[in-house]
């Protein structure tokens, strides 16, 4: 069984390219939508290429692989993330 680890401290994603955060450089982001509504994720390159978004639903926690220098914004501060790794 995988567990999830813990690598950082939960925290508002930033809501515009500029304020996306690569989470420490982490290559794995837990998300939660504490929001009431869906909300758009998005996933960037350091420079600000989109890689790819997906939709979060109100409560849903997804976690996100990416590249360490990757980044991460959302349509919403009520998006929250925290660097996690995983033991087996």
């Amino acid at each position: 069984m995988n567990t999830i680890v813990l690598q950082g401290t939960e925290a508002a994603c930033g809501t515009t390219t500029g304020a996306a955060s690569n989470f420490g450089n982490a290559s794995a982001v837990r998300l939660i939508n504490t929001g009431t509504t869906v909300f758009l994720v998005t996933l960037e390159q350091a420079g600000g290429t989109d890689i790819g978004t997906c939709t979060i639903a109100p409560k849903e926690v997804v976690v996100l692989k990416k590249a360490p220098t990757d980044k991460i914004f959302a349509a919403n501060a009520g998006v929250l993330g925290v660097a996690v790794g995983f033991s087996h």
